[in-house]
Order: C-alpha cells, then sequence, then structure tokens
C-alpha cells in the first residue's frame, strides 16, 4: 500500500504525490465515504491518503489519514453540506483589499472564527497597497491596527510591485500554508511573484462590477524552498461558518472570549443578558463594534438556517 500526500485536486482527478515522490493520477474508490462530515469533497487538498495502484499507472484512493485541522465552510446557500477548503494547515495567509475588490470585515472575522476553532495560526495580508487612496490608505491602516491589536499579524504588500514580497517569503519554510480570500485579490499574483517559475494564469478584476473572475478552478500545493507548501485555492465569495454551537461562537474571537470571563452567566451569548461584560466592552470601545457586529452576524446566520453569500 502506497502513501502519499494530495497536491492537487480537481473535484473528480487527485494528484498523490507519494511517499517515494511520484506524482500519480488518482480517483476515489466508488464507496468511499467519510465518516461524519457530510462535505461536497470526501477528500481535499493537503489530506494524507492511502491508495492501490492500477496497472495503467493511474490509482485508487483507499483510505483517508486523520486530519491534524482543517479550513472548513458551508458549502451553499441551500445545502446543509460542507466544503473542505483545504487540511492539515500549519498556517493560513487571507489575502484582503480594502477596494478592487472590497473584502469586508464580517468576511475577514468568518474566516478568521473558522480558523481559530481548528487552532490554525492566521496572518492578514493586506494586497494592493499601490492603488489605495489616501482614504482607503488610512482605512487600511485602521484595520491593521484593530487586527494586531487582537493578535493577528498583518503585513502589508503589493504583489504586483514585487512590495513586501520578502517578508511573506521568510513565513514560508517548513509550514503548509493556505493562501486565501476572494477572487480578484492578487492571490495567483502573489504566488508568481513568490515562485516565478509558476507562472500561473492571473486576470484583471472586472473594473465594471469591481470583483474578481476566477482564474483558479481548481486547488493546488506548490512546494517551497526550505521544505514547505503553498496552496493556492479558489476564490471564494462569501464564508458560511459551519459546526459551531451558539455558546461556542464567542471562543473563536479572542477578544470576546477574553471579556467573556466576567459575564454574569457562563452560557451567556453576549446579545441581551443582565451582567454580560462582553457587551459592557463594546460600548467602551474595549472590542470593536465591527467584530462584535460579526459575532452576532454568525449567530443570526445559524438561527436563521441560511446563510447569505453576500459577505
Amino acid at each position: 500500500m502506497n502513501k502519499g500526500l494530495v497536491i492537487k485536486s480537481t473535484g473528480s482527478w487527485y494528484t498523490v504525490r507519494t511517499d517515494n515522490g511520484q506524482d500519480i493520477e488518482c480517483k476515489i474508490k466508488g464507496n468511499f465515504r467519510l465518516k461524519d462530515i457530510r462535505s461536497t469533497n470526501p477528500i481535499a487538498i493537503g489530506d494524507r491518503v492511502q491508495i492501490s495502484l492500477n496497472t495503467d499507472g493511474t490509482a485508487f484512493i483507499t483510505e483517508i489519514e486523520d486530519r491534524r485541522n482543517y479550513i472548513i465552510r458551508r458549502a451553499s446557500n441551500l445545502s446543509k453540506q460542507s466544503h473542505i477548503i483545504a487540511a492539515n494547515l500549519d498556517l493560513c495567509l487571507l489575502i484582503i483589499t480594502v477596494n478592487y475588490p472590497e473584502t469586508s470585515t464580517v468576511f475577514i472575522d468568518r474566516f478568521l472564527a473558522s480558523a481559530e476553532a481548528y487552532g490554525i495560526s492566521t496572518h492578514l495580508v493586506f494586497n494592493k497597497t499601490d492603488r489605495y487612496s489616501e482614504e482607503e490608505r488610512h482605512y487600511m491602516e485602521k484595520l491593521i491596527k484593530l487586527y494586531t491589536h487582537i493578535g493577528y499579524p498583518c503585513h502589508r504588500i503589493s504583489a504586483i510591485n514585487n512590495e513586501g514580497v520578502d517578508e511573506i517569503k521568510k513565513i514560508l519554510p517548513g509550514k503548509i500554508t493556505l493562501f486565501s480570500g476572494h477572487s480578484g485579490v492578487g492571490k495567483s499574483t502573489l504566488i508568481n511573484a513568490i515562485l516565478p517559475e509558476q507562472q500561473l494564469r492571473t486576470h484583471e478584476i472586472s473594473e465594471y462590477h469591481n470583483k474578481g473572475m476566477h482564474t483558479t478552478t481548481f486547488s493546488e500545493m506548490y512546494f517551497v524552498e526550505g521544505n514547505g507548501y503553498i496552496i493556492d485555492t479558489p476564490g471564494i465569495k462569501g464564508f458560511g461558518t459551519i459546526d459551531m454551537k451558539d455558546e461556542e461562537v464567542g471562543h473563536y474571537f479572542k477578544e470576546i472570549f477574553k471579556y467573556s470571563a466576567q459575564c454574569k452567566y457562563n452560557n451567556c451569548t453576549h446579545r441581551h443578558e443582565p451582567g454580560c461584560a462582553v457587551r459592557k466592552a463594546v460600548e467602551n470601545h474595549c472590542i470593536s463594534e465591527s467584530r462584535y457586529t460579526s459575532y452576532l452576524n454568525i449567530l443570526e446566520d445559524k438561527n436563521e438556517g441560511k446563510y447569505r453569500a453576500a459577505y
């Protein structure tokens, strides 16, 4: 039985890099189902798997090894299923643009809460600094101040001008790092700046809609110097959180969790209960309005049983 790492996924075929360094095209065995996870993709990029070889040089994936962690989101408005973006990660880099296209704080906070839930470190990478007006730059600095204060490292870069890229390169060796964010924020441009030999396709964003166009249609892992990997994934529109109980959501907002220890009730949802230390901290500007709004937004989604993709 051969073992390996899933380094590319097109949805129907998977490329597995075996432990002896061979890349083999694989399919899932017909009856393959994951225990307990209703997922649109039973195998995710970054998974460790076992394969059995066929005579034609392809193989079947017969087993998936236990995952250390993963980043997961709600698959779509209508389905109760989830979509696993990537598995077995050491780090996430969330690529953000305050414009061209705009990344909302609700989207950032949903992503961070999901990464927090599985104990995955996340850095925020603010791209396209070359394009911003003074007002946009000022807003970016406010966001950087907010998230740095909470404990998330932030980077300012212009991938197209190669500014700040060396700083990103330094954090990649020895880690499996997921690059994520909306379409059009410049993930492919950044990966090209880090790995010029890859030359991934890039698209201009649609100026008319101020939204990105999907250039990456499947997930792929790239080897980086110093025994690291970058995972490039298709841009995501919305980020529906999944598998979080109401009383757990606050645990995944570091600063809300900190203040919740002082709440009168230990199962406080920080919405209407008397003696809530979190709401008081929001009033006193110790917790930002935008973060509290994102927190309520996740609770609302869950209780209405729907997920609005606009975020």
